[in-house]
């Protein structure tokens, strides 16, 4: 039986990987999947040699292959494709134990790096330790083992953990207990050292030193498995933690007794007593633990040779120093400490820091894709760039404009002046704005749009009506069930808490939309006779409108001075419509920059320069993003600038409007005149705002659509895991009493009867996401419909 440890192999199973890959390029990118076909299958066959489980030492060669593809793969394709990998814990003790399952390629290249360090530290083992050349080969391999360990630590781990929690982090894939195994290879490397110094009789004090650093690395392994969180280190085999003990107790008195000769020879007889005596102690220390905790029999017997050689060498230098020599012996503390040499490291595979060097440029799986961090940041630019135009230029024009709108109607522009103006007739601009309602056909559009807005509403609110009653359902079934089986797994209350506070949040959002709509709606029954009357042709329209041709005197209803007023004020709202013109055509070549921008060449220029292989994310491309988003800021500037210009020519008119009242004729038939137009010219503005409310109606009912029914199908996920979870609970509470009552016919059932799944376990195996997890976040494809609300409300 070997004296060393070596890492199982953690065991996989088989993954639909063609299927996954080709419905993620489908559905996430531009190509179609037939374009990489022979990627694909190229990266199963892979999968099936690079994986691990086989001890032979051609295997490092696929495995390093493999492990290199999965670099280059990250680079195109997102960790979480929905392709579910599993993989069995290493130290599991029974083959049938469930295995850990998570939808991450970061966890399969964590995996085949865990496998490849197990691969190395089962060829070390393997070595033939009684020559020198087979202690160097296994020291050699015991240090690939530790820097493959060290790699993953650093490279692989960080990289994990936004796919696991607390719940479902895979236990041999944690730091502390991966750093344990660092440690432990390089001590076990140090020892094949510490061997061959001793089979070359070199000095023993160099013995000494190198003896104490072996103990010093199994004492560092010991406690960074402590460290480790208890399922960890429960999850080891019994005698693991001993032996680490055994072998720090072991060298430890190695290196004293070593040092104790070294004194011997230096007529230091009483320092020798001392050293043999500290190291008697530990020797006995590393026996005692040894036999009491099965460690394996091969170190018992190593540790039994020094204890034996240590008694009589003890024995035999308190007799010449008790007869001879008479020097005292020391305290413990009296003697110097043992210094340490190391003559090991952690050595990574120049595969793993250079993985182009084991497969080159020509086989790079999906060498020829975008990578997905370059497509995220196109798509998070043209997210940028939707915003920016909407929030930034298209919104506050529609302000600026509704803000001057504002204005001319409290100053009953232009009815006054029109009135003034056009004695007699419908003016230009009424005509217009009467003859868009009659092409729109206005009142049957608007009613269209309400009833649309409504059906629509009623839908939503069945869609998360009907997600509340799959979670019902699923209470119900969750009740039935504890009654007939006990359960460890939280009641549905508790497991669903997330899901139901998310209702909610949405049951609010659409409580408030409905609250909008009755807005909407009575603004429309307020308006609905005025809006209507804009439907009439013009003659009908002009009868409406009462003429003011000539005063009683039958002399002109304005005065020169009037006229001239009148004149200023007519110039300035031509100045204000320029204002308008100007500020609309901004827009609208802004938004026709929008549709022609284009940053994919940018990005992939970018990409280029970036070194092959590593994982892109968007934020490397944000100085691109940003640059290409500037090309806005002069449309930005022109819609401040155009601000500036209409609030002055507005404090103009307010001015010019004032004198223009005050100077005009009180004609009661221009006021009527005034009145009849200011009232139509208003009808118009309701009927233009009550429009653009329904339409922002319409997009946020249908947004909510998808983002409910995303919502309904992640409940029917997590109900569905839940049943199976309880169906599970049920056969191994089935199989424990079968067991309990007939052990002869335990092999009927292929679980562990020990005790029920842990939770964390068997949500891994669901294969589905905790519910602290963000993964639910996912299913909100539509913008925050919170938004609208405010918005609309606004307007509304």
């Amino acid at each position: 039986m070997p004296n060393h440890l070596t890492i199982p192999f953690k065991k996989t199973y088989s993954c639909p990987i063609p299927i996954a890959t080709r419905d993620y390029i489908r559905n996430h990118t531009e190509d179609h999947p037939d374009a990489y076909i022979r990627d694909i299958n190229q990266w199963k066959a892979l999968r099936d040699i690079g994986t691990g489980g086989v001890l032979h030492a051609d295997r490092i060669n696929f495995a390093l292959a493999y492990h290199a593809q999965l670099v280059f793969i990250l680079a195109k394709l997102p960790s979480d494709i929905n392709l579910e990998f599993s993989y069995a814990n290493a130290f599991a003790p029974n083959p049938s134990s469930l295995p850990v399952t998570l939808r991450s390629i970061t966890f399969e290249r964590a995996s085949v790096l865990f496998n490849i360090a197990a691969l190395y530290s089962q060829l070390a083992a393997s070595e033939d330790r009684s020559s020198q050349d087979g202690l160097k080969r296994a020291s050699a391999c015991y240090q690939n083992a530790a820097g493959v360990l060290a790699f993953l630590s650093e490279s692989a781990l960080p990289k994990l953990g936004p796919f696991v929690d607390s719940e479902n982090t895979p236990s041999d894939l944690n730091e502390d207990f991966v750093k344990s195994l660092e440690w432990l290879m390089l001590a076990q490397a140090q020892e094949c050292v510490w061997q061959r110094a001793v089979a070359d009789h070199y000095k023993n004090s160099l013995i000494a030193k190198l003896a104490a650093k072996v103990s010093s690395l199994y004492n560092t392994s010991l406690l960074s498995i402590r460290q480790a969180a208890a399922d960890t280190r429960d999850a080891l085999p019994p005698n693991w933690i001993p032996h680490l003990e055994t072998k720090h107790y072991h060298f430890n008195a190695a290196s004293q007794y070593r040092k104790g000769i070294d004194e011997l020879e230096a007529s230091r007889y009483g320092d020798e007593i001392q050293r043999l005596m500290i190291a008697e102690a530990d020797v006995k220390k590393a026996f005692n633990i040894a036999k009491r905790a099965g460690v394996a029999q091969a170190v018992i017997s190593d540790v039994k040779s020094l204890l034996d050689v240590v008694q009589k060498n003890l024995a035999r230098a308190e007799r010449d120093n008790d007869l001879i020599y008479h020097q005292n012996v020391p305290a413990p503390s009296g003697i110097p400490a043992i210094q340490e040499v190391s003559m090991v490291q952690s050595i990574v595979p120049p595969g793993l820091r250079d993985p182009k060097s084991v497969i080159g440029d020509d086989d790079i799986i999906f060498g020829e894709m975008l990578g997905w961090g370059a497509r995220e940041a196109i798509n998070i630019y043209n997210d940028n760039k939707g915003n920016l135009l909407q929030e930034k230029i298209v919104e506050p024009a529609q302000n600026f404009n509704d803000e001057a709108d504002k204005i001319l109607q409290s100053l009953n522009l232009p009815s006054s002046l029109e009135a003034l103006e056009r004695p007699v007739g419908l003016p230009p601009s009424l005509l217009r704005k009467a003859e868009e309602i009659r092409l729109e056909q206005g009142p049957t559009k608007i009613d269209v749009y309400l009833d649309d807005v409504q059906r629509l509403s009623r839908h939503v609110l069945g869609i998360l009506d009907e997600a509340m009653d799959i979670l019902d359902s699923e209470a119900s079934e969750d009740e039935a069930a504890r009654r007939e089986t006990p359960m460890s797994r939280p009641p549905s209350h508790e497991a669903n808490r997330e899901l139901v506070m998310k209702q909610n949040r949405y049951r609010t959002i659409l409580t408030q939309a409905a609250e909008s709509d009755e807005v909407v709606r009575r603004k429309w029954e307020e308006w609905e006779d005025q809006i209507s009357e804009l439907t009439r042709d013009e003659d009908e329209l002009e009868a409406l409108v009462p003429s003011s041709t000539v005063s009683m005197s039958g002399k002109a209803v304005s005065t020169s001075q009037t006229q001239i007023h009148a004149r200023t004020l007519r110039g300035l709202l031509e100045s204000l419509d320029d204002i308008r013109r100007t500020r609309d055509d901004l827009v609208v070549r802004a938004q026709r920059r929008a549709e022609s921008d284009d940053i994919r060449p940018k990005v992939l220029a970018a990409a280029a320069n970036l070194e092959q292989g590593i994982e892109m994310s968007a934020v490397m491309f944000e100085d691109v993003s940003d640059n290409e988003l500037a090309k806005y800021d002069k449309f930005i500037q022109g819609l401040t600038e155009g601000r500036k210009k209409q609030e002055e020519i507005l404090s103009s008119i307010k001015s010019t409007n004032d004198v223009f009242i005050q100077s005009r004729k009180q004609d009661p038939a221009v006021r009527d005149r005034e009145q009849a137009l200011q009232f139509l010219d208003l009808a118009y503005s309701h009927y233009r705002e009550i429009i653009r409310n329904l339409d922002e109606g319409l997009k946020f009912y249908n947004d909510m659509a998808g983002i409910l029914t995303n919502f309904k199908e992640a409940c029917k996920i997590w109900s569905s895991a839940r049943s199976r979870e309880a169906r599970l609970l049920h056969r191994n509470m089935a199989s424990l009493s079968i067991s309990d009552n007939a052990s002869d016919e335990s092999h009927e059932v292929p679980v562990s009867t020990t005790s029920p799944p842990r939770t964390s376990t068997r949500k891994q195996t669901a294969g589905i996401p905790t519910l602290s997890s963000a993964d639910w976040e996912v299913q909100e494809l539509a913008p925050p419909p919170t938004k609208r609300i405010e918005k609309t409300t606004k307007n509304r």
